[in-house]
């Protein structure tokens, strides 16, 4: 199925179905008034919301209207729990070098991951309001899972029957900010503004041979100020997602709408380009010898979309959105 949230006014905003096409919506408040409360009933309320996507795919169903992804908050505005990992082994070992910091311990074997604020969450559209320019803005393009009730020391495998539905993410980071904040052992907070989402979230089954070994088998397509910038693939994941999820709950037990992202999706093979800005430009100084690419400024776009194999538009949306400076 393929879930979506409209801005109402309210905090956890009005829950959607859309249709395949992303063509239609029709609301689902008579299943569930949002997308959270959905996940704490999932039992109770999944197969009727199989259901209504059913009867709209089929046009038969009354009260559907156009589908306006920038009428659309994220798909969970706002989290029990936003968990970050950085489960692209190349992407992490570019930015060891690009932070000169020393190699992380068990780094091939133990994930790692940091707990992000979960509380204001962006829309696909939305502008990013951010204080300066000289924090070094970058966008980062991942892909996550919502998870259902996940219990304390889950096994990977069983994890993965913890997660109700992927997600495409970006995760906004200020470089400028992250070295130190990294130093002090506390981890991230300034550095990582509000994460952003595109408008559609859906359950795995709805990727097909999309959804593979735990991993989103599709390539996620990045364009900053309408050029391209990378295609990286989801398929090399080091750690699938239930060994994240896992992780995230090997001490405690995660409750149901907690989001578990996979980090900036990043490939060896340079053709594919990046995800992130600091790949890029950590990249340009190892092949080049020097850092040609500049981080964002206020008015930039960047648009990502992630697409099957065969070149069809993923089922997420898009997300595009422009950086403006705060008030």
């Amino acid at each position: 199925m393929r879930l979506a949230t409209l801005r109402d006014g309210s905090l956890d905003g009005r829950l959607i179905v859309v249709s395949r096409d992303l063509t239609r919506a029709v609301a689902a408040s008579s299943i569930a008034p949002n997308l959270l409360d959905a996940l704490q009933r999932w039992d109770a309320v999944k197969l009727p919301l199989s259901d209504l996507c059913d009867a709209l795919d089929a046009g038969d169903v009354e009260g559907s209207f156009a589908f306006d992804p920038l009428r659309c908050c994220a798909p969970l505005p706002r989290s029990p729990q936003w968990l970050d990992g950085s489960a692209f082994l190349n992407h992490g070992r570019l930015m060891e070098r690009a932070f000169n910091t020393p190699p992380i311990p068990d780094f091939d074997t133990v994930p790692v991951m940091y707990q992000g604020a979960s509380d204001d969450f962006l829309g696909p559209g939305d502008d990013v309001p951010l204080p300066s320019e000289a924090d070094g803005i970058d966008f980062e393009g991942e892909f996550g899972v919502v998870c259902g009730p996940v219990p304390m020391a889950v096994t990977p495998e069983a994890a993965l029957a913890c997660i109700r539905l992927v997600v495409q993410v970006n995760d906004w980071s200020l470089r400028a900010l992250g070295p130190h904040e990294m130093k002090t052992g506390f981890g991230f907070l300034q550095a990582k503004p509000s994460t952003a989402f595109a408008p559609v979230a859906v359950t795995p089954d709805e990727l097909g041979d999309g959804w593979r070994d735990g991993r989103v088998q599709m390539r996620l397509h990045v364009q900053w100020n309408g050029e391209r910038f990378g295609e990286p693939h989801g398929g090399e994941m080091n750690f699938h997602f239930g060994q994240l999820v896992a992780h995230a709950a090997r001490t405690r037990r995660l409750t149901a709408g907690t989001i578990v992202g996979s980090g900036t999706v990043s490939n060896v093979t340079r053709s594919a380009g990046s995800a992130c800005i600091a790949e890029r430009r950590v990249i340009e100084k190892i092949d080049l010898g020097e850092i040609r690419t500049g981080f964002m400024h206020f008015g930039d776009r960047v648009r990502m979309q992630a697409k099957f194999d065969d070149g069809r538009d993923g089922p997420f949306g898009v997300i595009d959105q422009r950086v403006v400076a705060a008030r």
